[in-house]
């Protein structure tokens, strides 16, 4: 066992190796100066058949395979007839961007512009354009250019080219039913609303996996073995758990972590970064920074006590509704297997539905089984969660409560999207095409208020879109982090993922990860004149 990391100090350790650990590790290492740790509990599994091959997206997001998958469960959710669901993420190189659905969706300007009045400038919407430019690759059909990127690693791939009947047949009946006009590019944000035939995925060409990894941690970055290449002073460690933050007084110095089965140490000169997604609430109160009564009931020295640590968990609703199809259609549906999906939209709240700059609602047709379903994602959730520990053993999962339908809003939210929406494109669609029909839930169900309500708990999913459990926002406004990432109240320790996220994003959360660690990372730069 190499001991070597802990007799070394290095200018920034990472924890992670998700969409903002693994900007971060690669674009602080880019002068070859500054040297880097990096901890990943996963290995990297990136010539993997169902992490490299798109085709298994969905099934991976389905099964949670133990071999790349944290394994655990939330608690029971009261509001949804006590159901529990997988508490989980990717425990790989390239955590959740290496086994998600790999929907690529920005947030938008009217979100950015909520960051920007409570944060500053550094979140604003010209800046995250000026990011994701820099970030993207971008393969595909737009009419505004200048809001895309073409030269960055992040390959980004607008599929299928030719969108096969069945998804024509139903951004047709989303025209009709929604009143908004077909959009080319969801990512333009001259035209954030309306329904799409095209996804924007993160995709090489040949339909292959693009995640943070692939990316960023490529093998012109890194070796297998995960030492810097060509001079790059940058460290990954594999199969390496972070167990708890090591603190001198209020300054954080270094991190303890498991490896192959011993502990070691490592200690950072400038910042340890937390990029550890799901788990990162967890490791700052393993640390003791966290609320300070939850810390000494698990036996855990407090260094600071911030009751925010935890406690404004938010995830976005998801239910279905299943249609019957053209079965005339689906061999169209090979022509691009890598596409993953049949059309969508994005619409404002059908509470709001004037406000059409404002997502509200992500809708996804997804075939399965011979059967249409369009995946119902409610964007603007009021229900917040929380995350508690429960003792100081690392390997202990955390209460992780996510709140689903705690306030009555959400679920009249759900209620009338099936009856604005859903209803009103299934009417359209089995006028253009009398094979569509929708079957679960019927018409019947969507009229009656009770059995809509009974059905939409009863068929509840689950999202992957955990954010905000630890706030980017001051601290009297339930922060735990302030605008630069850096934790309230200690020294040198910041969070870069998407838990920092203030204001809920309307869309997928793994391009705001990376957004996240590039503008993360290019403050570290300027601070530390590691140009």
């Amino acid at each position: 066992m190499d001991s070597s990391y802990s007799k070394k100090m290095y200018d920034f350790i990472v924890v992670g190796t998700g969409p903002a650990g693994a900007v971060l590790a690669k674009t602080l290492t880019d002068n070859k100066k500054t040297s880097v740790l990096v901890l990943e509990a996963g290995e990297n599994n990136d010539r993997d058949r169902p992490i490299r091959d798109s085709r298994f997206a969905l099934e991976l997001e389905d099964e949670f395979f133990p071999e790349y998958f944290w394994q655990g469960e939330g608690v029971p959710q009261p509001e949804v007839n006590d159901r529990t669901f997988e508490w989980t993420t990717g425990r790989l190189s390239g955590g959740g961007s290496s086994i998600n659905g790999e929907q690529y969706v920005r947030p938008t300007p009217a979100v950015l512009k909520e960051w920007d009045r409570l944060l500053g400038s550094m979140w604003s919407p010209e800046q995250a354009i000026r990011s994701f430019k820099q970030l993207e690759n971008f393969h595909g059909i737009t009419n505004s250019l200048e809001f895309h990127g073409f030269n960055g690693r992040l390959n980004i791939r607008q599929a299928p080219n030719n969108p096969p009947d069945m998804t024509k047949k139903l951004v047709l009946a989303m025209e009709q039913a929604t009143g908004f006009n077909r959009i080319l590019d969801y990512n333009d944000p001259r035209t954030p609303i309306g329904p799409f035939t095209r996804w924007q995925l993160f995709q090489k060409n040949n339909g292959q996996r693009e995640s943070s990894s692939t990316a960023f941690l490529s093998s012109d970055i890194i070796t297998p073995e995960g030492h810097g290449v060509n001079g790059r002073k940058l460290m990954v460690i594999y199969k390496s758990t972070a167990l708890r933050l090591l603190f001198r007084e209020k300054t954080a110095i270094g991190i303890e972590f498991l490896k192959e089965g011993r502990k070691v140490k490592a200690f950072a000169r400038n910042r340890v970064i937390i990029s550890a997604g799901i788990n990162s609430a967890h490791l700052l109160m393993l640390s003791g920074v966290g609320p300070s009564h939850d810390l000494r009931q698990a036996g855990i020295p407090v260094v600071i006590n911030n009751p925010n640590v935890g406690k404004y968990l938010t995830n976005h609703t998801l239910n279905t509704a299943t249609f019957s199809v053209n079965q005339k259609d689906l061999p169209q549906l090979q022509n691009d297997p890598f596409s993953l999906y049949t059309g969508g939209a994005f619409l404002p709240n059908p509470f709001n539905r004037n406000n059409n700059r404002r997502r509200g609602v992500q809708l996804v047709g997804i075939v399965s089984e011979g059967k249409l379903n369009i995946v119902i994602i409610f964007l603007q959730p009021k229900s917040r969660g929380s995350i508690k520990i429960q003792n100081n053993d690392p390997l202990k999962i955390v209460l992780a409560d996510e709140g689903f339908l705690e306030n009555d809003y959400d679920l009249e939210a759900i209620k009338a999207i099936y009856r604005v929406y859903i209803k009103g494109i299934a009417e359209q669609l089995s006028k253009i095409d009398k094979n569509y029909q929708l079957v679960n839930p019927t018409f019947e169900t969507i009229e009656n208020d009770e059995e809509l309500e009974n059905f939409i708990k009863e068929n509840f999913d689950h999202n992957h879109h955990q954010q905000s459990s630890l706030r980017m926002a001051p601290i009297h406004h339930g922060g735990v982090v302030d605008r630069y990432g850096n934790v309230h109240g200690v020294h040198h320790l910041m969070v870069a993922d998407a838990q920092i996220i203030p204001f809920t994003v309307d869309g997928n959360t793994s391009a705001t990860a990376f957004l996240i660690g590039h503008i993360i990372a290019r403050h570290l730069i300027r601070e530390y004149r590691l140009e």
